[in-house]
């Protein structure tokens, strides 16, 4: 096991009551691929595993993280300036590329959207290589939406629907579950591939709500993050049947991983 790299933090935003983003700067190491993860420590408390949600190159990391726990509250109140140990870059990276020339459908529930954030922009940083866009985030209540600006400057070039599950004062957005959202995405089935990362249910059921609409289960990919850990398939917390996702994952094509989500005892 290779020992943590020190990384500063240089910027800290927060995004809603328990989530923040950090951007940290370190030394120019392995670049990090959209839906790759670092382990990141908090000194003299601990590490865990957070899906990159921005940069990866040059020694630049962004990443968005909800406290949770003893670690993650450590991170969370990471002033700037103050150093963050950085392990990576671990895990299997969304395939753009296989969306070259299709129309792309991008789902994401809740902090899900923080490992979509570097699919979304590396569609739109090359948008005359893909067909129609459409981005479908879901959220708890309008206060659980991340990334609001970037909502905004996606809509420039994007289809970009929110939907939330309870609303607040002054929403005059959609309310109930992103799946009723699916049948209105911008997309051809024929010639669709699907990017989906949230809690595990949503995922299986967008993934169904795709695959009634005509999306084979081969063009549809999802990121399990469920109990992930050491990074390196060695604890087996995320176990799930033959897989261990930390190290076969966190990213799959839906039709490898389908049979075992429907095993309840998995």
């Amino acid at each position: 096991m290779t020992a943590p790299v020190p990384y500063r933090v240089v910027d800290r935003r927060v995004e809603t009551a328990d989530t923040v983003t950090l951007e940290l700067v370190g030394e120019d190491g392995p670049a990090f691929a959209p839906g790759q993860f670092a382990m990141l420590t908090a000194y003299g408390i601990g590490e865990v595993p957070i899906s990159l949600s921005g940069g990866g190159r040059g020694g630049r990391l962004i990443h968005t993280l909800r406290n949770v726990g003893a670690v993650t509250a450590a991170l969370h109140g990471a002033a700037p300036g103050q150093m963050i140990g950085v392990r990576g870059p671990f895990g299997t990276t969304w395939d753009v590329d296989a969306a070259r020339g299709h129309d792309v459908v991008i789902v994401a529930g809740g902090i899900g959207l923080a490992p979509l954030r570097p699919v979304v922009e590396a569609v739109l940083a090359r948008r005359d290589e893909f067909g129609r866009v459409s981005v479908l985030v879901g959220a708890r209540t309008p206060g659980d939406l991340l990334y609001p600006a970037d909502l905004r400057r996606w809509r420039q070039r994007a289809d970009v629907r929110t939907i939330v599950d309870r609303p607040a004062d002054g929403w005059t957005g959609e309310v109930g579950l992103v799946t009723t959202l699916i049948p209105r995405a911008e997309a051809d089935p024929d010639n669709t591939v699907a990017y989906l990362c949230g809690p595990e249910v949503m995922m299986r059921f967008v993934a169904e709500a795709l695959i009634r609409r005509g999306l084979a289960g081969h063009d549809i990919h999802v990121s399990l993050e469920r109990d992930m850990r050491c990074g390196a398939g060695w604890c087996g917390h995320c176990q799930l049947g033959p897989l261990l996702l930390c190290r076969d994952g966190p990213v799959f094509r839906y039709d490898r991983v389908e049979p075992l989500l429907r095993v309840r005892e998995l």
